[in-house]
């Protein structure tokens, strides 16, 4: 028997994540646009680009001048992502960046290594420091990642009890710091996941914490991104990120194919939701505008597939 919520919650990561493992690095016009285009959609939360080090990722140097010229839309959040204070004294200074604290957690020890370049007891100990600073500077946790949820590129299987385990300590730790328990987002972050392990895992997560709010991070990275919504979204799940056109993914990850290491396509999971009848608050029409100009920029096809059929509703009004 299904659980679906009645409203669900999309995240748009795509102008941060998507353009990041780009090689080339795109004109700042042509992603201001595309922000704009997303801030029409009816999302309320729009990823706009990342404080890290331009060495590493020089495609989000120029996260600052984003922030400086989108134009923003009441109601909806433009927030960044950092992975250690350096990137979080940089969003706080910079123009109008809606802080979003979150908490990150390395199961995966190579990933913890490559991505972080600390080990994962290392990183688990830093969110201590994380949640001290964030009260410090007058925020509370939003939401807390546990990433390579269902297996990692860099380390094969990753046992569902040490995912559990990092879920485990964000519980005491919040209950020691006197926090409330922030959204709990499960990251399948190199595509991993498959729909009974999904289920599985958020099963086991309710048992740990059933009065949390749970999340998805998921990317489409071999064609199960759809179907794992889909059983998420039947366990009761109401947040996910995703990308518009399924653009994203993490250059560290060791994918094969940077392309395909994509995030859920935010399209077509809209799309999903508005067939099962579960409302967004998205215009679907909006939001495959702001995939084909995705496409446009990026220069070859991309990912999605509604993007390129548009929706069912100009055939249901025909008929």
């Amino acid at each position: 028997m299904n659980d679906f919520p009645k409203f669900v919650e999309f995240r748009e990561e795509g102008p941060r994540e998507g353009f990041q493992i780009e090689k080339k690095i795109y004109p700042v016009e042509e992603r201001i646009e595309l922000i704009d285009m997303l801030s029409e959609t009816g999302l309320k939360r729009i990823q706009v680009g990342s404080f890290v080090s331009p060495k590493y990722v020089p495609q989000m140097a120029d996260t600052g001048e984003l922030f400086q010229r989108i134009k923003r839309k009441p109601g909806v959040k433009y927030t960044s992502l950092w992975l250690n204070d350096k990137g979080f004294r940089k969003a706080l200074t910079a123009h109008e960046v809606d802080i979003d604290p979150r908490l990150l957690f390395y199961p995966s020890e190579a990933f913890a290594k490559s991505n972080n370049n600390c080990s994962s007891a290392e990183m688990r100990e830093k969110q201590r420091d994380w949640v001290r600073i964030y009260k410090e500077e007058g925020y509370t946790v939003d939401a807390a990642y546990v990433m390579t949820a269902f297996g990692c590129n860099l380390e094969g299987p990753i046992p569902q009890e040490r995912i559990l385990d990092d879920f485990r300590f964000i519980l005491q730790l919040c209950e020691e710091e006197d926090i409330p328990v922030p959204i709990l987002v499960i990251a399948d972050t190199m595509g991993w996941g498959n729909p009974e392990a999904v289920k599985r895992m958020i099963g086991a997560l309710r048992e740990l914490a059933p009065e949390a709010r749970i999340g998805m991070h998921i990317h489409d990275t071999r064609g199960l991104g759809i179907a794992n919504v889909y059983a998420a979204l039947s366990m009761g799940v109401d947040m996910f990120e995703s990308s518009v056109a399924g653009l994203g993914g993490c250059p560290f990850a060791g994918h094969g194919h940077a392309r395909a290491a994509g995030n859920v396509c935010t399209e077509d999971a809209v799309f999903l939701c508005h067939e099962l009848g579960i409302e967004t608050g998205i215009d679907l029409e909006k939001l495959i505008a702001a995939a084909v100009k995705a496409e446009e920029i990026i220069g070859v096809p991309l990912m999605g597939r509604v993007m390129h059929t548009g929706g069912l509703d100009k055939y249901r009004k025909a008929s």
